[in-house]
């Protein structure tokens, strides 16, 4: 397939990439997670990176490594009433190993449902904490009898490895974007498959720039435990990292959603801000909860990262169930996500401060190549994005200021900047891209 058949179908190649990453039983650790990487590793050169269990990263420890055969539970009479194999959210994430007949009593409060959804599976974990449980649907909880049941859980949970993933695509500066996306999710295709399939996409268009400005670092890690291990062992990558977003859930309901960064005026706030917006899309303010932005954001990190999502965590009714499949993705709203990201992209590259060189009233531009020949017609959006910059590029005001100002898209402003350049009009001081 080439570019341009690539990219007329963007949307249907995203949601083939999330039904190749959706079979594998992920967690913090364990085979689930090498075998997610080995799916990212097809499309992209990903290194990959692991920590022992038992491992310090700031005030958490690294689990250890998990990994289940079977799973099921099963009434004396044979009829098997919950089983692994059949949907991924059947076994609460990190349940110790378990082999014992019980009555539906004692098994109850291993169990867990959604009563508001009576068909859908909720998705329960117990990292920390050693425990076990099944999840279930309301309405096969409500057809058991009191059994016996026969409980098996064959699971690992043994020393091991954290692995995470990582892609450094060099710029001509050292200074870094982080773009960051959690991979510890079984089964749900928007949160976190779709963040990964765009975090993918992105990287592999970004390797294709003809040129870039800035260095990016792509991490596909297990969520807290895993970014909180990457800022432990990147000390030195750290102070280069100038501009940051975590991805997930861009795939299901409801227009783009910026979070800000907690300081909330970075140049990443700016940047996606003014795409979101022109997207009409939202933009909220910081709060210490969420994703991976609480980590990277924390006081003692202090690091200039977003989060882009739809419709966020906890606010669609398909959040953290069985009902976060496939069917809740768009293969429009997936790519919307790819784009918005390719144009924030685009201003954190090319943002920068220009001055006019020939301030004394409108330079000419017909005679240069710029301006209609035929007087008398409205100004078009090209002639009016140069007219923007000319008016305002005072050597303090940035191409996003102006594009702001003049209430269009940074690409078109960036685009008529190019022009006067060329044109000997325009000359460019400085670039905001180094800026936090």
């Amino acid at each position: 397939m080439d570019e341009t058949d690539r990219s007329e179908n963007l949307g249907g190649l995203l949601l083939d990439r999330v039904r190749r990453l959706r079979p594998h039983l992920r967690s913090l650790t364990g085979d689930g997670v090498r075998a997610t990487l080995d799916v990212i590793a097809d499309e992209l050169p990903i290194e990959r990176h692991s920590v022992p269990s038992g491992s310090r990263a700031c005030d958490w420890v690294v689990p250890d490594e998990w990994n289940v055969a079977a799973a099921h539970v099963t009434h004396v009479d044979g009829r098997r009433v919950v089983d692994l194999a059949d949907h991924d959210l059947h076994l609460v994430g990190y349940s110790v190993p378990v082999r014992e007949r019980m009555d539906l009593a004692a098994l109850r409060p291993h169990l867990h449902t959604l009563p508001e959804h009576p068909d859908w599976i909720p998705y329960r974990t117990t990292y920390y904490h050693r425990d076990w449980g099944f999840c279930l649907t309301q309405r096969v909880l409500d057809s058991l009898d009191e059994g016996p049941y026969d409980v098996v859980v064959d699971s690992r949970l043994e020393t091991g490895e954290l692995v995470w993933g990582e892609l450094v695509v060099p710029g001509e500066s050292e200074d870094e974007v982080l773009v960051s996306s959690h991979l510890c999710h079984p089964s749900m295709a928007n949160d976190n498959l779709s963040g990964l399939a765009v975090a993918v996409e992105l990287a592999r268009q970004v390797r294709a720039l003809p040129s870039r400005r800035l260095t990016y670092r792509f991490v596909f890690a297990p969520g807290t435990i895993g970014s909180l291990v990457w800022l432990e062992h990147r000390a030195d990558v750290l102070p280069r990292v100038r501009h940051g977003l975590v991805l997930t859930g861009v795939g299901g309901p409801g227009p783009l959603v910026y979070k800000r960064s907690r300081h909330g005026d970075r140049s990443i706030d700016r940047a996606a801000a003014h795409v979101v917006a022109r997207r009409r899309g939202e933009i909220r303010d910081y709060t210490p909860w969420g994703y991976d932005e609480r980590q990277y954001n924390s006081l003692g990190f202090d690091l200039p990262v977003g989060r882009l999502t739809r419709t966020p965590h906890g606010e669609y009714p398909e959040y953290h169930t069985s009902a976060d499949d496939l069917d809740l993705l768009s293969g429009d709203h997936l790519e919307e996500a790819v784009q918005a990201l390719l144009e924030i992209v685009e201003v954190i590259e090319h943002d920068g401060l220009h001055r006019n060189l020939l301030p004394r009233g409108e330079p000419q531009l017909g005679r240069r190549g710029l301006y209609p020949t035929t007087g008398g017609q409205t100004a078009d959006d090209a002639v009016m994005a140069m007219l923007w910059v000319l008016a305002l590029a005072d050597g303090r005001t940035s191409l996003l200021e102006i594009a702001e100002r003049a209430d269009t898209d940074f690409g078109v402003v960036r685009a008529a900047a190019r022009r006067l350049l060329d044109a000997g009009v325009l000359e460019a001081l400085t670039s905001d891209a180094a800026e936090g």
